[in-house]
């Protein structure tokens, strides 16, 4: 088979996929794009058996066959080319492969295709539609709080609970956790499924603000369609905790304050309290918040006060400074709120205003 394509289309194309090349494979063909032609459609794949990608792109073609050729030789070699057509010859018996270019021949020996993992297709009718835009927020609220404890495979990934007016994005280590659920999502079945971290982070390398995404998903795999890509990723087994069973309710003390403010503050105190605990105190009185941290070992001390806006009874409070600056900083709201119960109670974090169809809630554990 042979082809002929625009170097910087074909390399567009192939960076879409090589975030599901293996770097230290269990196989050597995982390093390897897969390339197959049928008439004028090369159709690119990777995988590193938990994910795999799949484009395509339009081509000048003859004969149709399958080769995989190396990921790294291939994406270096179109790199280094200017913007020129490009012409691929393969002898489908030998796997020799020519890359001829204006500047010169280059070859190389590709692998045998039928080595390489297949690609699965959707099975059933099971599946929705969500903006990228709102699948990347999702993405970049909720990684930081999965767990890294093997024992808890299920908390090492995030759910996504699937509902027939919403879908609901949650992930926690057991000292946080996040809720981020979008409303203007319509499914025909309703159910969970728990997607890994790498998943969601091949996902943000290659996901478009502007695109829409269709997610299709059975008991064991997960696939996300968009503009001319297919990800396809496996699930992790198992059950996800009870979530909704460690949120408090009815938390009568209501603290509103600026994020930004707040984020600084910690940030400043975080130098002085325990390296091992993090531990940071807050003092609430009317309309008053004063924020303590001390580490006895070191000797430190740090104390700062901030007019904000309290409705409760006073309160004192320890948490965990670095659990808060992770929550913050992934909150974009101009004013929080935090919702607190009892003083060995998980304390709530609220956006005070909620983005247009979006519901956010994150969680932190007092330390006590």
């Amino acid at each position: 088979m042979n082809f002929s394509v625009s170097s910087s289309a074909f390399l567009k194309q192939l960076q879409l996929a090589s975030g599901a090349l293996s770097s230290n494979p269990v196989m050597s063909i995982l390093e390897d794009f897969l390339l197959e032609l049928k008439g004028k459609i090369l159709t690119i794949t990777t995988s590193n058996l938990e994910v795999s990608i799949q484009t395509s792109i339009e081509v000048e073609g003859k004969g149709n066959g399958k080769i995989a050729i190396s990921g790294k030789t291939l994406l270096e070699t179109l790199k280094s080319l200017p913007e020129q057509p490009v012409h691929f010859e393969i002898n489908d018996e030998t796997r020799g492969v020519e890359i001829t270019s204006s500047s010169g021949k280059y070859k190389m020996v590709g692998e045998n295709p039928a080595d390489f993992p297949e690609m699965t297709k959707p099975d059933g009718d099971d599946n929705f539609t969500i903006e990228s835009k709102n699948l990347l927020v999702a993405i970049d609220r909720t990684i930081f709080a999965t767990s890294n404890d093997e024992m808890r495979q299920a908390m090492k990934g995030i759910c996504m609970n699937i509902n027939f007016n919403n879908v609901t994005f949650v992930a926690t280590d057991a000292h946080k956790l996040v809720k981020s659920t979008f409303l203007d999502v319509v499914s025909e079945t309703a159910t969970s499924i728990i997607l890994t971290k790498k998943t969601l982070l091949t996902l943000k390398g290659i996901l478009r603000p502007e695109s829409n995404v269709k997610v299709y998903f059975n008991k064991s795999k997960a696939y996300f369609e968009f503009d001319n890509v297919m990800l396809t990723t496996r699930l992790i087994e198992g059950k996800f905790p009870d979530y909704n069973a460690v949120i408090p309710i009815n938390n009568p003390n209501k603290l509103r304050i600026s994020r930004q403010d707040l984020l600084s503050s910690i940030r400043r105190l975080a130098i002085f309290a325990n390296k091992s605990t993090n531990q940071i105190v807050f003092d609430l009185q009317e309309n008053s918040l004063t924020i303590n941290a001390q580490d006895l070992d070191m000797n430190n001390e740090a104390t700062e006060q901030m007019i904000c806006n309290y409705d409760g009874d006073p309160v004192d409070i320890s948490l965990n400074a670095k659990y808060l600056i992770e929550i913050l900083s992934v909150m974009t709201s101009e004013e929080i709120i935090f919702e607190i119960n009892t003083t060995n109670k998980p304390v709530i974090i609220l956006p005070a205003e909620q983005e247009p169809n979006e519901d956010l809630l994150m969680l932190v554990v007092s330390n006590y």
